[in-house]
């Protein structure tokens, strides 16, 4: 892991975005088609969505926990085990000053991917200050 990853990752924990807080189960709105990066990372699989309000900063961070088990494991403290996922508003993104932004939320160890986009976007829109409805920005699910 390098230095830029590691302060990136521990702004991430510090601001709690790795361990969020289920909301309220709302509709899914439906995304974009966006470019999504797949990969297998361990016991599990990381889908990362390239949306294009992304910066430079957030998808390196966003990349290094889809990469980096160590990284993922502070994102998902047991990967193995149900499905994850973080959803951001693209007015709010996830970093803004250096700083990660209170509405990009991750939730972790629920029991199917829909469920857990359902919870993530929900949590994120509840707490968003922009305008634009929260999207699904990352995924971990176990690894087929």
């Amino acid at each position: 892991m390098t230095v830029k990853g590691a302060v990136v990752v521990a702004g991430l924990l510090a601001a709690g975005l790795v361990g969020g807080v289920l909301g309220a189960a709302g509709p899914v709105m439906a995304q974009a088609e966006v470019p999504v990066e797949v990969g297998t990372l361990g016991a599990s699989e990381v889908a990362l969505h390239i949306h294009p309000f992304l910066s430079d900063e957030e998808l390196t961070a966003l990349r290094l926990v889809a990469t980096n088990e160590q990284a993922l494991a502070l994102f998902v403290p047991d990967a193995s085990k149900g499905h994850s996922a973080m959803a951001a508003s693209p007015d709010d993104g996830v970093f803004r000053d250096g700083k990660p932004v209170a509405s990009a939320m991750a939730l972790a160890g629920l029991p199917d991917a829909a469920t857990a986009r359902t919870n993530a976007l929900a949590a994120c829109d509840k707490a968003r200050s922009g305008k634009a409805a929260c999207v699904v920005v990352l995924e971990v699910a176990p690894a087929p």
